[in-house]
């Protein structure tokens, strides 16, 4: 099921957005799924090619280990109202000279975020999926690294919920902390079972 559900009379804007037009090497493709059912709201970092040209969020291994995190199969992530997904950027960036993913267009999130998420009454949780997300929904709340913002999680609950990036590019990241995976999934699972009653 294509994730491209958007709130009634934005959908034109955004699928139209082209500030980013003149930078985005594979040109604007907005990706994005939110819903005034949202209860949970999953805030990325931007998509990257696979998500580009299939127009599904994290339809990629990233996808496939954050669905493992938050306890649910394909077909839930793909078909629940009740999950919104944004990226802090909704377009492709490119790729850096390292050969990872640009960051995102820094003029997406203040243009639609501050649009979108008042639309979205229902949302209980945030979770912040990586730095960008992070350092923009948590501002100066946000911890000196990922590591330590991540380590205190509990601090940001009941409305945010910081996370790591899912990529394969964190393997080591998460073999340094198992505390992650031992400490801070369970409350995820557990949290997203609860709001979009699965």
């Amino acid at each position: 099921m294509p994730r491209s559900t958007l709130l009634p009379g934005l959908s034109p804007e955004v699928r139209a957005c082209r500030l980013c037009a003149a930078e985005l090497p594979l040109g604007p493709r907005p990706v994005l799924h939110v819903a005034a059912e949202a209860r949970v709201l999953l805030l990325s970092q931007a998509p990257g090619t696979r998500v580009h040209e299939t127009g599904l969020t994290f339809n990629d291994r990233s996808g496939d280990r954050l669905r493992e995190w938050l306890g649910v199969t394909r077909e839930e992530f793909y078909g629940n109202k009740r999950l919104g997904i944004m990226g802090m950027g909704f377009c492709y960036p490119g790729v850096d000279a390292r050969g990872g993913d640009k960051p995102p267009m820094k003029i997406c999130a203040p243009t639609w975020h501050t649009r979108l998420r008042p639309l979205l009454p229902n949302v209980e949780l945030s979770l912040l999926v990586g730095q960008y997300a992070m350092t923009y929904y948590l501002g100066p709340r946000r911890k000196a690294s990922l590591t330590e913002t991540v380590r205190a999680w509990r601090d940001y609950l009941p409305e945010f919920l910081p996370l790591p990036h899912p990529s394969w590019r964190n393997t080591a990241w998460l073999t340094r902390h198992p505390w992650f995976e031992r400490d801070v999934v369970p409350e995820l699972r557990r949290q997203v079972k609860r709001l979009l009653m699965i």
